[in-house]
C-alpha cells in the first residue's frame, strides 16, 4: 500500500536522520546511495528484482518494469496457477494414481472433506462441511420490532477501504454513507430518504440519514464502510478532506457520546486544493458502536450486526455516536465464552499449517508451559 510505504520511509528518516542507528539504510535509494528512496524507486526495484519474467516482458516493449506496470496494471507471473496442486513433486506431496504431486496446503495434501485438525483442536462437531446458524439469522429478527441485519462492510466503487483516507478527488465523488433501507422497512420505521434514523446496536447507537431504495432486500440494512472519520481538533487527527470535527461527551460509567460540531469545509494548507473544498459532509462513524464478536472457532471478527432501526429521537443529531464501553466488554466476554480455549496439540496456540498473513516463526505458536 503506497500510502503506508510513504509513512515508513518518512518515519525511518526522522528516527535516524544521520543513519547512525542503522534504521535509515533500509529506506535509502538503491539508485542514489545515501538519499531517501522515493515511491517510484521503491516499486521500480520490486518490479525489477522480485517479479519473475516482468523485466523481460517490459524489455520486449522497450519499457522499464515500472513503466510496464503503469501501462498494464498487472503481470501474469504463472499460468495455470489454479492447478498448481497437480505439479510433480520430488518429495513430500501426495501420491495420486502412482505419481507424486504437490497437492494442497493441508496436512493430507488433499482437499479435506473431513478435518482431523478440527477434531484434534476440540471441535469434533465441526469436522465436516455444514451450516452454522449465525447471530444474524433472520429467525432471530423481528421486523415489526425494528430488528434488522446491518451490513457495515459493503464498499462504494469510488472508494478503497480505508486507504482512500487522503484521496481528495475520491472524496469529492463520494462523501456520505446513508443507511440503505428497503421501502417496506422504511414504512415500518416511519422514515423516508433524507430523514434521520437511529441505528441501535448492543452497545450503543449512531444517527444517520436514511436512503430508501429497492436496491437492498427487505430485512437488511447497509451502511458503507469507508466514511465517518472524525477529529477532535482542527490541527490534529485524521485528514480534513472527509472528517467532521466532533466533541466527546463523557456520560459516566464508561459511556461516551460524540457529537458533530463542524462538517467538512475549505481550509488553508500547503495544498491549494484545500481551499476549493465545496462538500460539507464526511459521513457518519459506525464502527465504534459495534461490539467485538470473535468467531468461536477462528477468532476472526464477525462483522455483521444485529441492530434496531428507529426514527430519530428529538435530541438526536446527524452524526451522533454513542457507546457504552462497559457493556462492550460484557458482550465481548459473552462471545469469548463460546470458545474452546487452547492449548491444542503439542501446546500450540493454533495449527501450524493454517495460512495467515505475516506468519511468525513456529516457536511463536507455542504457549508458555504452566508451572
Amino acid at each position: 500500500v503506497w500510502e503506508e510505504d510513504e509513512f515508513w520511509i518518512e518515519l525511518s528518516w526522522r528516527i535516524d536522520p544521520d543513519g547512525s542507528l542503522g534504521v535509515r539504510r533500509y529506506y535509502e535509494s538503491p539508485y542514489r546511495p545515501g538519499e531517501k528512496i522515493t515511491i517510484d524507486e521503491y516499486y521500480a526495484w520490486i518490479f525489477e528484482h522480485s517479479v519473475p519474467g516482468l523485466p523481460e516482458a517490459a524489455a520486449r516493449e522497450n519499457l522499464t518494469p515500472l513503466a510496464y506496470m503503469r501501462r498494464y496494471g498487472a503481470f501474469l507471473v504463472e499460468e495455470q496457477a489454479s492447478v498448481a496442486h497437480r505439479k510433480p513433486a520430488a518429495e513430500g506431496g501426495v501420491e495420486i494414481a502412482g505419481e507424486r504431486r504437490t497437492g494442497f496446503k493441508t496436512p493430507s495434501k488433499k482437499l479435506e472433506i473431513h478435518s482431523d485438525t478440527m477434531a484434534a483442536w476440540g471441535w469434533p462437531d465441526q469436522t465436516g462441511p455444514g451450516y452454522i446458524e449465525s447471530h444474524v439469522h433472520r429467525r432471530h429478527m423481528d421486523r415489526s420490532k425494528g430488528e434488522y441485519v446491518l451490513v457495515p462492510t459493503f464498499r462504494l466503487p469510488t472508494l478503497i477501504h480505508t486507504r482512500a483516507a487522503n484521496a481528495k478527488w475520491l472524496y469529492e465523488l463520494s462523501n456520505t454513507n446513508p443507511v440503505w433501507m428497503h421501502p417496506e422497512d422504511a414504512a415500518l420505521v416511519g422514515v423516508d430518504t433524507g430523514d434521520l434514523v437511529r441505528i441501535e446496536t448492543r452497545i450503543g447507537y449512531f444517527v444517520n440519514k436514511a436512503w430508501v431504495t429497492e436496491a437492498i432486500r427487505p430485512g437488511v440494512l447497509a451502511c458503507s464502510h469507508h466514511l465517518g472519520r472524525w477529529r477532535l481538533f482542527d490541527d490534529a487527527g485524521t485528514d480534513r478532506w472527509a472528517s467532521s470535527k466532533v466533541v466527546r461527551e463523557e456520560m459516566g460509567e464508561g459511556r461516551y457520546r460524540f457529537r458533530r460540531v463542524e462538517g467538512v469545509g475549505a481550509w488553508q494548507s500547503s495544498d491549494p486544493d484545500s481551499k476549493r473544498v465545496w462538500w460539507t459532509d464526511g459521513g457518519v462513524h459506525q464502527n465504534m458502536t459495534f461490539c467485538v464478536q470473535p468467531d468461536p472457532v477462528s477468532g476472526m471478527h464477525c462483522w455483521h450486526q444485529a441492530v434496531k432501526a428507529l426514527g430519530a429521537r428529538p435530541d438526536d443529531r446527524y452524526g451522533d455516536v454513542y457507546v457504552d464501553t462497559s457493556r462492550s466488554m460484557e458482550v465481548y466476554r459473552e462471545w469469548v465464552s463460546k470458545t474452546r480455549p487452547a492449548p491444542g496439540p503439542d501446546g500450540l496456540r493454533r495449527p501450524l499449517w493454517m495460512a495467515r498473513a505475516v506468519r511468525p516463526a513456529d516457536e511463536a505458536y507455542l504457549l508458555p508451559r504452566q508451572g
